[in-house]
Protein backbone atom coordinates (compact mmCIF):
# COMPACT_ATOMS: atom_id res chain seq x y z
CA UNK A 1 0.00 0.00 0.00
CA UNK A 2 1.30 3.22 -1.19
CA UNK A 3 2.17 6.48 1.43
CA UNK A 4 -0.22 8.07 -0.44
CA UNK A 5 -3.19 5.76 0.84
CA UNK A 6 -2.32 6.07 4.63
CA UNK A 7 -3.35 10.13 4.49
CA UNK A 8 -6.59 11.23 6.26
CA UNK A 9 -8.89 13.86 4.71
CA UNK A 10 -7.46 16.85 6.95
CA UNK A 11 -3.74 15.33 5.79
CA UNK A 12 -5.03 15.11 2.03
CA UNK A 13 -6.94 18.74 2.54
CA UNK A 14 -2.98 20.23 3.63
CA UNK A 15 -1.33 18.69 0.61
CA UNK A 16 -3.61 19.49 -1.81
CA UNK A 17 -4.85 22.77 -2.84
CA UNK A 18 -8.66 23.66 -2.67
CA UNK A 19 -9.57 23.34 -5.59
CA UNK A 20 -7.20 19.72 -5.61
CA UNK A 21 -9.26 18.65 -3.12
CA UNK A 22 -12.63 19.33 -4.24
CA UNK A 23 -11.62 17.29 -7.22
CA UNK A 24 -9.67 14.50 -6.54
CA UNK A 25 -11.11 13.99 -2.69
CA UNK A 26 -14.45 14.87 -3.39
CA UNK A 27 -15.18 14.27 -6.96
CA UNK A 28 -15.98 17.37 -8.32
CA UNK A 29 -15.41 18.76 -11.78
CA UNK A 30 -13.26 21.83 -12.97
CA UNK A 31 -15.14 23.88 -15.63
CA UNK A 32 -14.80 23.28 -18.69
CA UNK A 33 -11.73 25.49 -20.89
CA UNK A 34 -10.60 26.59 -17.65
CA UNK A 35 -7.89 23.77 -16.80
CA UNK A 36 -4.06 24.58 -17.59
CA UNK A 37 -3.56 21.43 -19.44
CA UNK A 38 -6.79 21.22 -21.82
CA UNK A 39 -4.98 22.80 -24.76
CA UNK A 40 -1.53 22.17 -23.70
CA UNK A 41 0.65 20.52 -26.19
CA UNK A 42 3.66 20.06 -24.14
CA UNK A 43 5.58 16.48 -24.81
CA UNK A 44 5.45 14.86 -21.98
CA UNK A 45 3.97 12.37 -18.78
CA UNK A 46 0.76 13.21 -16.66
CA UNK A 47 1.16 12.22 -12.91
CA UNK A 48 -1.84 12.21 -10.57
CA UNK A 49 -1.20 15.26 -8.70
CA UNK A 50 -1.97 13.09 -5.82
CA UNK A 51 0.36 10.77 -5.10
CA UNK A 52 2.48 11.52 -8.61
CA UNK A 53 1.95 7.89 -10.01
CA UNK A 54 2.36 8.10 -13.64
CA UNK A 55 -0.95 8.05 -15.93
CA UNK A 56 -0.98 9.59 -19.13
CA UNK A 57 1.20 10.20 -21.88
CA UNK A 58 1.63 13.37 -24.28
CA UNK A 59 1.21 11.00 -27.76
CA UNK A 60 -1.85 9.57 -25.97
CA UNK A 61 -3.74 13.44 -25.99
CA UNK A 62 -6.11 15.00 -27.94
CA UNK A 63 -7.82 17.70 -28.67
CA UNK A 64 -11.68 16.37 -28.38
CA UNK A 65 -13.31 20.21 -28.15
CA UNK A 66 -14.78 19.14 -24.80
CA UNK A 67 -12.46 21.86 -22.89
CA UNK A 68 -10.70 19.34 -20.50
CA UNK A 69 -7.69 17.33 -21.75
CA UNK A 70 -8.68 13.85 -23.27
CA UNK A 71 -6.72 10.51 -23.85
CA UNK A 72 -7.32 8.36 -25.84
CA UNK A 73 -6.03 5.78 -23.46
CA UNK A 74 -3.79 5.57 -20.37
CA UNK A 75 -0.20 5.40 -19.95
CA UNK A 76 -0.41 1.45 -17.96
CA UNK A 77 -4.22 0.41 -17.75
CA UNK A 78 -3.30 -1.18 -14.55
CA UNK A 79 -2.56 2.16 -13.01
CA UNK A 80 -6.61 3.45 -13.15
CA UNK A 81 -9.78 2.11 -12.02
CA UNK A 82 -13.11 2.45 -13.62
CA UNK A 83 -16.15 3.04 -11.45
CA UNK A 84 -19.78 3.29 -12.29
CA UNK A 85 -21.07 6.79 -11.72
CA UNK A 86 -24.69 7.22 -11.77
CA UNK A 87 -24.63 11.34 -10.00
CA UNK A 88 -26.26 14.01 -11.43
CA UNK A 89 -29.16 12.05 -13.14
CA UNK A 90 -26.37 10.54 -15.42
CA UNK A 91 -25.08 6.83 -15.84
CA UNK A 92 -20.90 7.45 -16.55
CA UNK A 93 -18.09 5.96 -16.19
CA UNK A 94 -15.68 7.30 -13.51
CA UNK A 95 -11.89 7.34 -13.10
CA UNK A 96 -9.79 7.36 -10.19
CA UNK A 97 -5.92 6.53 -9.80
CA UNK A 98 -5.37 3.24 -8.33
CA UNK A 99 -2.50 4.19 -6.26
CA UNK A 100 -4.14 7.03 -4.17
CA UNK A 101 -7.66 6.88 -5.07
CA UNK A 102 -7.95 9.66 -6.11
CA UNK A 103 -10.87 11.27 -8.54
CA UNK A 104 -9.88 12.38 -12.04
CA UNK A 105 -12.37 12.68 -14.30
CA UNK A 106 -14.72 10.04 -16.78
CA UNK A 107 -14.38 7.81 -20.22
CA UNK A 108 -16.62 7.55 -22.43
CA UNK A 109 -16.20 5.61 -25.56
CA UNK A 110 -16.80 8.80 -28.41
CA UNK A 111 -12.97 9.00 -28.37
CA UNK A 112 -10.78 8.28 -31.78
CA UNK A 113 -9.02 5.50 -33.14
CA UNK A 114 -7.06 3.08 -32.33
CA UNK A 115 -9.30 2.54 -29.09
CA UNK A 116 -12.48 4.53 -29.36
CA UNK A 117 -12.20 6.39 -26.20
CA UNK A 118 -12.14 9.57 -24.54
CA UNK A 119 -10.86 9.52 -21.07
CA UNK A 120 -11.70 13.29 -19.93
CA UNK A 121 -9.83 14.31 -17.37
CA UNK A 122 -9.32 16.93 -14.58
CA UNK A 123 -6.29 19.59 -15.43
CA UNK A 124 -6.17 19.65 -11.48
CA UNK A 125 -5.70 16.09 -11.18
CA UNK A 126 -2.80 15.74 -12.96
CA UNK A 127 0.84 17.16 -12.83
CA UNK A 128 3.15 17.36 -16.28
CA UNK A 129 6.19 16.12 -16.44
CA UNK A 130 7.27 17.49 -19.60
CA UNK A 131 10.19 15.37 -21.46
CA UNK A 132 14.03 16.50 -21.70
CA UNK A 133 15.03 17.42 -25.07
Amino acid sequence: MSESMNLTEDQWREKLTPEQFRVLRQKGTERAFSGRYWADKTPGTYKCAGCGEPLFESEGKFDSGCGWPSFFQPLDGSKIEEHADRSHGMIRTEVTCKKCGAHLGHVFDDGPAPTGLRYCINSVSLDLDPTEE
